[in-house]
């Protein structure tokens, strides 16, 4: 009895605790009880009508539309139980389509598919392939992309996706019959597995259509939209572009190759350019404006950005071109700043050239200058990279002089205007540096995530013209009090002062990149992009290279006007180089035979010679054009280098209105060299 009693008194919290959860909850004090709510207090809202998302059409719903009153029948069931392969007809206008799939839904879809195909002809003349044969196809699966665009026209592919992301992100639900057979039919099947492509399509387009960087990871983006996914890493050393990993990504075949300081890098820059080529997806800071300070739009284009195959491109051709220009002679190979120009006709990067490639971050030492043009004054790489250009354009106005090879020349005879000669139509000049110009372009963005809104928009010193110091690195902002460099000021110790990169493009970007002499020949040449290989910062570069003259330029004489080009970042950005700068750099036109080295302090070549892209080596060859070139007028060069360069009124007219905006904007005076280096003459 005892322990009977002793057993029901043990027993009885238990029983106790088993009666306090039979409702589902715990006993507890009151005070706590009291703010425990239901899970829903209110009940969830029913959507509305107007809240129902519309779903595609399959290709059923195609074909009845197209064809009414069709029946379907099922011809046969073979298989296991467990993995069934129905067989499915459907009869239009007298003919049988057959359909399989492992449901009877999934092979109604396919008969519908395969007697679309047999009538169905799409834009451009372009149809739907046949079908792989395989016993239960999946109108789902990635599988299934490549079995209708592999016949259809490569330039209609990107209409076809953006047709695609339109339709899942509920942009144009409602597509009639007439434009759904405009799509590929598979691509339009590709809806029925809307969750997979529903995150996909709403990170690449924002609310009001724009396109925006997407919020996934290019590797994880990469592997949700296709299945055939193969990373491959190679370890590589390479001093010349100071990457340790390259790694390449195979989809479809197709292989696509990204480099970096890392793994993890290499793999990300491999997958944003299977992405850029594939799917027209770009990570590229240009893709959005930031908010409340967005890029202007001009009147060709509604983005400032160029596509990211293309700055792919370039920035692959110029750093083929230089490792390919630098073997046999390594030692020069060491670098900061890498630059080049690639030119393309008619936008086509298959046939594209690379015109130069250059090294260096250096200025000529005040106590080299020379008064007879035969040293360089700027030996920085976007600045030589120009020079070589210059080069390029003397040689193809020497084409121009033989009636011969004029056809080759990229100019042709300028009839209805005031210059000679012109470029010919669909010639555009791209150039690539490996980070972003010195000065106003680079200071404000000195690391690579730096790409948010500019917080100090309105201070001073934004936008401010800035001086290279001779033989060292970095920019100053000019002094109001600087005018014109004397020459025995100079020779004296006074630093030799030379406007920044970024000033240099500015000015680029009003007067061309031809340069005063050839201004007297040929209309205004300007760059179609700039691609960087780091530090693009979408405001900071923009406002550098044309905003901050755009709303006080005024009065340019025709043709010259404000230049805007597109800019761009290449996936696979370089990292920055901590070594110090050396005192060379290189420089290669396209026709020479090998690169030449230049001293930067000396403005020589590490032997002593005058170099190729010296003004003295160009008034040389324009003297040569003037006395040569057919349909010159004046031929004569009597002047010195100075006052000829003056005589091109309508160059000098452009030049003072860009220094005049520069004043009006009060950042600062442009800051010219002693004008006892250009007093030299044409040597007889």
């Amino acid at each position: 009895m005892l322990n009977s009693a002793n057993n029901n008194s043990l027993q009885h919290p238990v029983a106790n605790s088993s009666e306090n959860t039979m409702n589902g909850y715990n006993r507890k004090s009151p005070q706590k009880r009291r703010y425990e709510m239901p899970k829903y207090a209110v009940p969830p809202k029913k959507k509305t009508c107007k809240e129902r998302i519309p779903q595609p059409k399959n290709t059923v719903a195609m074909l009845n539309e197209l064809r009414n009153g069709l029946i379907y029948k099922l011809e046969s069931q073979t298989g296991p139980v467990h993995a069934p392969l129905f067989t499915i007809s459907v009869e239009v206008d007298g003919q049988k389509y057959m359909g399989q799939g492992r449901s009877k839904k999934v092979a109604r879809i396919e008969a519908a598919a395969t007697a679309l195909r047999s009538f169905i002809q799409f834009k451009d003349g372009a149809v739907l392939s046949p079908l792989k044969p395989s016993g239960n196809l999946d109108f789902t699966s990635d599988e299934h992309l490549e079995n209708g665009i592999e016949n259809i026209a490569n330039g209609k592919l990107v209409d076809y996706i953006q047709m695609m992301i339109l339709m899942l992100t509920e942009k144009k639900p409602n597509l009639t019959s007439l434009e759904t057979s405009k799509l590929p039919l598979q691509m339009f099947c590709m809806s029925q597995n809307r969750d997979k492509f529903k995150n996909v399509s709403k990170s690449a387009i924002t609310v009001d259509g724009q396109k925006k960087v997407p919020d996934k990871g290019p590797v994880m983006l990469l592997y949700e939209l296709f299945n055939d996914v193969n990373f491959e890493c190679i370890n590589i050393d390479s001093a010349q572009n100071n990457c340790r990993f390259k790694m390449t990504v195979t989809i479809n075949e197709k292989k696509f190759d990204g480099t970096g300081p890392s793994k993890k890098l290499a793999k990300n820059a491999a997958a944003k350019a299977a992405l850029a080529s594939l799917c027209n997806i770009s990570y590229s800071p240009m893709v959005v404006p930031q908010k409340n300070v967005p890029l202007p739009i001009d009147d060709k284009s509604s983005s400032m950005e160029l596509p990211q195959i293309h700055a792919d491109a370039i920035g692959r051709l110029v750093l083929e071109k230089f490792m390919e220009v630098i073997k046999g002679q390594e030692a020069y190979s060491r670098r900061k700043v890498l630059a080049g120009i690639v030119m393309t006709e008619n936008m086509n990067f298959f046939e594209a050239k690379v015109i130069s490639v250059s090294t260096g971050t250096k200025c000529v030492s005040g106590e080299h200058i020379s008064v007879n043009g035969a040293v360089l004054n700027d030996s920085h790489a976007e600045i030589v990279s120009r020079r070589c250009l210059l080069k390029f354009l003397y040689a193809q106005l020497d084409l121009q002089c033989n009636q011969a090879t004029a056809y080759q020349s990229i100019f042709v005879r300028n009839t209805d205007g005031q210059y000679p000669y012109k470029l010919k139509s669909g010639v555009h000049f791209h150039l690539y540096i490996n980070t972003a110009p010195c000065g106003d372009a680079r200071i404000f963005s000195p690391h690579e995530n730096d790409t948010g809104v500019d917080k100090h928009p309105n201070r001073k010193a934004r936008g401010q013209l800035r001086t290279k110091i001779e033989s060292g690195e970095g920019t100053i902002p000019v002094k109001s009090s600087d005018g014109i460099q004397t020459w025995d000021g100079v020779l004296q110790g006074q630093r030799l002062l030379t406007m920044s990169c970024s000033d240099k493009i500015a000015r680029w970007n009003i007067v061309g990149i031809q340069g005063s002499l050839l201004s007297s020949i040929i209309e205004p040449v300007y760059l179609h992009s700039i691609v960087l290989g780091s530090l693009l910062h979408p405001e900071h570069m923009y406002r550098a290279v044309c905003g901050r003259i755009e709303k006080s330029i005024q009065g340019l004489p025709p043709p010259y006007h404000l230049n805007k080009p597109r800019l761009a970042l290449v996936t696979s950005a370089e990292p920055r180089n901590q070594a110090k700068a050396p005192n060379f750099g290189i420089n290669w036109t396209i026709g020479d035979v090998e690169l030449e080295v230049v001293n930067s302090l000396t403005g020589r070549t590490i032997g002593g010679q005058v170099s190729r892209i010296t003004k003295q080596a160009f008034f040389d060859k324009y003297g040569f054009l003037m006395k040569n070139l057919p349909g010159i007028l004046n031929r004569s060069v009597t002047t010195d280098y100075g006052q000829t360069k003056a005589n091109v009124k309508d160059y000098q007219t452009a030049k003072l209105e860009l220094f005049s905006a520069f004043k009006r904007e009060d950042l600062g005076s442009w800051l010219k060299k002693p004008i006892e280096q250009d007093e030299f003459v044409l040597i007889e």
